[in-house]
């Protein structure tokens, strides 16, 4: 038996080395006499706790190792996924937005429409990667973004009324300012700080917004001239008569710092931010509003609620059994639920999963709290033309440092109308 077992494990020992040396679609496979799987990832803010969800996973898997990259934050990720697909190295666990992206990456995509946790997901959240009736990817969870407020400094400012209006939020601003503090914490230099969460702003508002895109992709509908969008640009301006100084040089960790730190009342981010501003002050008082562009409290008090991105696998690749695995055990072991909620402070994306606001932090309470009012808008980024939320970002960078609301949305339609299929 002993004879019999070193041969057995010397021949898989061999297999695994020639395994490693052919490469293959996705660069994985076996080293070391375990399986490996490579995950791409950008959600920067989660980096260092899924370091620790890896090895917990691997301490239960001692056959796998995982190799995980995370590119975001001020990087492109889209553009950095395309990089590793036109080299060798491809990943076996990928983001991938939906709608638009999942047209682009679908020839890459796995079905994963017979995995055992997909009749657990909440319906709207596996809209935007379904197609032909099959599903492509796993959601992250649900994410909300409007203005977080620090709630000491509206109180230390004397401001007993949250605004819901953009009229509100202007006196709001200028008390703010009159007591010392600085309203607005503008990361400006993220282009997707710009060109994916402020600028969905208009188009979500709009009555029909995915009536409104195929619109402007058929040349129906126009930017200049939309009195939505035009309002919009008001509360842009808003932000930067009362934001920190430099919008244009402030990345998105430096927007986070003057935020926690007490430097600035406000910034535009969503709930993601939880983790980043718990690790710089975890006694923050923290709370989210509506970004309103009009005086009708009742169209303009919502948040923007969405699903932020999704796991895929890459079908192509040596070890997508292996990668099923990880993401089944990601969304039903206590370990990966745990992660998803005490430690990511994802809103789940999964009947199963619940979790309440002392939980996921402050800002998901509020998102929570919006969404069981209905209170919500959609995101509609992910659905415009590749390329055109990069462009967005650099056509309102160029607005901010020369102001000239016509030719803003000159340049937006321009942008659209260049990069529409």
């Amino acid at each position: 038996m002993k004879k019999k077992g070193l041969f057995l494990f010397t021949l898989v020992f061999v297999c695994a080395v020639v395994l490693s040396g052919c490469g293959g679609g996705s660069g994985s496979g076996a080293e070391d006499g375990k399986t490996t799987i490579k995950i791409f990832q950008y959600k920067v803010e989660i980096a260092e706790a899924f370091d620790r969800l890896i090895a917990e996973y691997e301490e239960e898997h001692p056959d796998i190792n995982i190799e995980i990259e995370t590119v975001g934050g001020g990087s492109d990720y889209s553009a950095a996924l395309k990089t590793k697909f036109a080299g060798t190295e491809h990943p076996d666990i990928f983001n991938v937005a939906g709608y638009r992206e999942l047209d682009t990456w679908i020839d890459s995509l796995e079905d994963l429409s017979n995995e055992p946790w997909v009749d657990d997901i909440i319906e709207v959240a596996k809209e935007p990667m379904t197609k032909d009736g099959k599903l492509y990817g796993q959601p992250l969870g649900l994410e909300g973004y409007g203005f977080i407020y620090n709630k000491d400094l509206f109180e230390q400012a004397g401001i007993t009324e949250l605004p819901k209006t953009l009229t509100e939020l202007e006196a709001v601003a200028q008390q703010l300012q009159d007591a010392g503090i600085v309203p607005f914490s503008n990361g400006y230099q993220e282009w997707w700080v710009l060109g994916n969460h402020n600028a969905n702003v208009p188009f979500a508002h709009q009555p029909d917004p995915v009536a409104f895109i195929d619109g402007l992709n058929e040349g129906t509908e126009t930017i200049p001239g939309n009195p939505i969008f035009e309002d919009w640009v008001k509360l842009l301006d808003l932000t930067l008569a009362y934001g920190n100084k430099n919008p244009l040089t402030t990345d998105y960790n430096t927007q986070v710092t003057l935020f926690a730190t007490g430097e600035a009342a406000m910034m535009q981010q969503g709930n993601w931010t939880q983790v980043q501003i718990d690790g710089i002050n975890p006694d923050l008082n923290l709370g989210i509003l509506p970004m309103p562009i009009g005086d009708d409290a009742e169209v303009y008090d919502k948040l923007f609620v969405g699903v932020p991105n999704n796991y895929v696998i890459n079908k192509n690749s040596e070890v997508k059994e292996e990668a099923k695995d990880f993401l089944e055990w990601l969304v039903t072991s206590d370990a990966g639920k745990r992660y998803m909620t005490e430690e990511f402070k994802f809103i789940p994306a999964f009947k199963s999963v619940t979790a309440d606001g002392e939980v996921l932090g402050d800002l998901a309470a509020d998102i929570i709290d919006y969404s069981d009012q209905d209170k919500v808008l959609s995101w509609n980024f992910n659905r415009f033309p590749e390329g055109v939320p990069q462009e967005y970002g650099a056509v309102m960078q160029a607005y901010i440092a020369n102001p000239d609301p016509a030719k803003l949305l000159e340049d937006m339609q321009k942008s659209w109308d260049s990069l529409k299929e």
